[in-house]
């Protein structure tokens, strides 16, 4: 009965089957696609593989997109975003490389503290976004995202080997650990039973190594991609399918895959690279002003710190906004629409909220249409449909602070 009524609401948002993923950026071909180190047991465990990002993924698995985003938010849900890139900065001169190439204050990080940053140009737009982290082993761990991977790395190992032929003392080191995320409020009671550090001593974007569930030199850093509480766990690739076993057992855990991912990142008012942020957007166009570090801001010295700087005291033309309505899904590409139907923005991400049980967006819209509870339009099949400008995130987050 329980399921039957999901799936009733399920088909009333408008999420269909797994194929509805198509729709958003997956494909279903498998040919030459790199596999992780879990592709065998997202398979053994009924997962619905899809290509994302050069990678063969699980979009769902048994349960429906709209009953594993549900159980995320309110249990906790394992997803295996071993895809990403993991890369190591080593040398005396780490900070030097990576200040060099993101707008974020590396330097002011406290040993195993994290920070979201970006990668830019020198015309001001996000080449990728990342997260870094000063680690107490004396070197820079960085994170960043799968279709982002051959420029970021060659971004990275460019400036080492240019660095370096001036004497600095700078080294990359590309990790092959696999990756796991723990998302949702039941993951702190989950994963205490398996380690001995204090996790009430660990808050949002911190870091620390130690043994997982009897698994040895596991990261464990508390962030994630959907708004909830969580960890990911940087794991040995020999050790991932034995670890993701040992957290399963816990009945609160279920697996999910990218469907569930993707709307409850959207839920938490996060961007997808793509999407939502790409080169030809910068941060000030995003709303990530607060990635800048204030230090980077005074001495300037980040790619396109003129034009993003410029951006901030002038205002840009255009702003990345939140939206909510009701009727028809909204999905990326559709027109925004303002008095007149001017055609004033573009949608970059959408979906219907199964929390809320209204439709969500994010988008691109002139500056001055930009304000909360503005009323526009959205194009959806021909048609225009009532939308408002809203604050994001969409639903609330609970990010984990040490009290």
């Amino acid at each position: 009965m329980l399921r039957a009524a999901v799936r009733l609401v399920s088909l009333r948002l408008g999420f269909g089957e797994p194929t509805l993923c198509a729709k958003r950026g997956y494909a279903a071909g498998q040919d030459s696609l790199k596999q992780t180190p879990l592709y065998d047991f997202h398979r053994h465990h009924g997962g619905k593989m899809v290509a994302f990002a050069g990678w063969s993924l699980p979009v769902q698995y048994t349960y429906s997109h709209l009953e594993s985003h549900l159980h995320t938010r309110q249990h906790c849900s394992l997803f295996d975003v071993s895809h990403m890139l993991q890369t190591k900065v080593f040398g005396r001169d780490r900070v030097k490389l990576l200040e060099s190439l993101v707008v974020g204050d590396i330097a002011e990080l406290k040993p195993d503290q994290g920070t979201l940053s970006l990668f830019t140009n020198e015309r001001g737009g996000i080449v990728d976004d990342l997260i870094v982290t000063s680690t107490s082993e004396q070197h820079l761990y960085v994170v960043s995202n799968a279709g982002c991977m051959d420029k970021d790395l060659a971004l990275m190992q460019n400036k080492a080997k240019e660095m370096k032929a001036t004497g600095c003392d700078v080294d990359l080191e590309v990790s092959d650990n696999a990756l796991l995320a723990l998302q949702g409020p039941a993951m702190a009671r989950v994963l205490q039973a398996g380690v001995s550090d204090n996790l009430a001593k660990l808050p949002f974007m911190s870091s620390a190594v130690m043994g997982v569930f009897g698994v040895q030199g596991c990261r464990v850093t508390r962030c994630g991609y959907t708004g909830e509480d969580g960890v990911e766990i940087s794991v040995p690739p020999s050790r991932a399918v034995e670890l993701a076993e040992l957290l399963l057992r816990d009945p609160a855990v279920w697996l999910a895959g990218l469907a569930a991912r993707d709307s409850l990142r959207l839920e938490a008012g996060l961007c997808l690279y793509g999407n939502d942020i790409e080169e030809n957007t910068t941060p000030v166009e995003a709303s990530l002003i607060w990635t800048l570090g204030k230090r980077r801001r005074i001495a300037m010295d980040f790619p396109g710190a003129h034009i993003i700087l410029a951006q901030i005291k002038e205002k840009p033309k255009k702003k990345r906004v939140g939206l909510i309505s009701t009727g028809p899904p909204i999905r990326q590409h559709m027109p925004i629409l303002g008095p007149e139907d001017k055609i004033i923005g573009e949608i970059t991400s959408g979906c219907p909220s199964p929390c809320l049980q209204k439709n969500i967006a994010m988008g691109y819209v002139e500056s001055e249409h930009s304000k909360l509870n503005t009323a526009i339009m959205v194009e959806v099949r021909k048609k225009s449909c009532p939308a408002q400008v809203t604050k994001m995130p969409f639903v609330p987050t609970h990010y984990y602070t040490v009290k």
